[in-house]
């Protein structure tokens, strides 16, 4: 404690502390600086940056943009998958066990190309054995035959015997086509997608092996809120916007689910997009969806100066230069939406290197 001359202990009232808090370090007046800006952008409309300029800055020639008051189609995106508008899971008919297959995806095959052959004994056997009665019937109903000419047996004999070998015919068709389910085939002209099992595995009926699509041919699966159902009708154009680019579709709306899922709250959704875009299944997209139109203010975009998460533009007020923080929305063709900052009618300054504060001269 520092020890207190006489006329402090006799004067206290006429004696005012010294200040011993340490001076501020130059980190804390930009925390505290960063902390103003940032109270600036969430509470204020048009809260202004202080900023100190010297008086003898010079006038600054710049090109100005008045902020546009305009009226746009309001959407509201929602995330769709990519799907292949013709698919097919290869399934085999039979019991066997995968002898040879096709292993590359995204080999291409026409309708009737074989993909997998199994390997069934049994089936070998159920056509020779169907065939031994096919030929036993067939000689039985010719000898038959003779006889009736000979009037040696009666009608129903040969007619219970041309039964038999009819039944025996029917037999071997069917073995001869159960062995022919041992040929999985193509249904229709595609690619190889996805390939579930292998090689010497054991197929069975019902069991899924091969994925076929058609890859030129695409649908968009959106599951819209039942909010929204009422925006949308069959038959209607939509955009569609893929994930990561910048590129936009238009997708025709083909199937509305006619039921809601009572879990999500959500129809599903079908679009169909034009040959030839160039998506895959799987990718995800997101489609917009019109919700009106709706009146907002807009800004080149080359206007907006952004540092870290503050967003602000330069506008020209009265032949000054003034910074202000605004909050953005969509983008759109060059245009910027500025949801609070600024008002409609003034001026932004698009070009031109100017300081808060700053006298500016507005050039064409």
């Amino acid at each position: 404690m520092v020890p207190r001359t006489l006329f402090e202990r006799t004067h206290p009232a006429r004696v005012q502390p010294l200040d011993r808090t340490p001076a501020m370090n130059v980190s804390t007046v930009q925390l505290t600086l960063a902390l103003s800006l940032a109270l600036a952008a969430t509470t204020g409309c048009h809260r202004e940056v202080p900023h100190a300029v010297p008086s003898s800055a010079p006038t600054a020639r710049v090109q100005v943009a008045p902020v546009a008051a305009t009226e746009h189609p309001s959407m509201e995106e929602i995330a769709g998958t990519v799907r292949a508008k013709t698919r097919a899971l290869i399934e085999a008919k039979v019991t066997g066990r995968i002898l040879r297959m096709e292993t590359r995806l995204g080999t291409a095959f026409r309708a009737g190309d074989v993909l997998i052959e199994l390997d069934a004994p049994e089936a070998a056997a159920r056509v020779a054995q169907a065939q031994a009665n096919v030929a036993q019937a067939a000689r039985e109903l010719a000898r038959f035959r003779g006889l009736l000419t000979e009037k040696a047996v009666t009608p129903q004999e040969f007619d219970a015997v041309e039964s038999r070998w009819r039944v025996a015919t029917a037999a071997l068709s069917e073995a001869e086509t159960l062995a022919g389910y041992l040929r999985i085939t193509a249904p229709f002209d595609g690619i190889l997608t996805r390939k579930l099992t292998d090689v010497g595995d054991l197929a069975t009926p019902g069991r899924a092996l091969l994925e076929m699509e058609v890859p030129s041919r695409h649908q968009i699966w959106v599951d819209m809120p039942e909010g929204l159902l009422d925006r949308v009708t069959q038959g209607m154009k939509v955009g569609i916007h893929p994930g990561g680019s910048g590129s936009s579709l238009n997708a025709v709306l083909a199937e509305i689910s006619p039921v809601a899922d009572p879990g999500t709250r959500t129809v599903l959704i079908k679009a169909d997009l034009p040959d030839g875009t160039g998506l895959r299944s799987g990718q995800f997209v997101r489609m917009q969806v019109p919700l009106g139109s709706v009146r907002t203010l807009t800004v080149p975009a080359g206007s907006v100066h952004r540092r870290g998460q503050l967003e602000s533009v330069w506008v020209a007020q009265k032949g000054i230069a003034t910074l202000r923080l605004v909050r953005t929305g969509h983008s759109m063709d060059g245009w910027i939406e500025l949801l609070s900052g600024v008002e409609a009618g003034e001026s932004v300054i698009v070009s031109g290197d100017v300081m808060d504060g700053q006298p500016v001269e507005v050039i064409p």
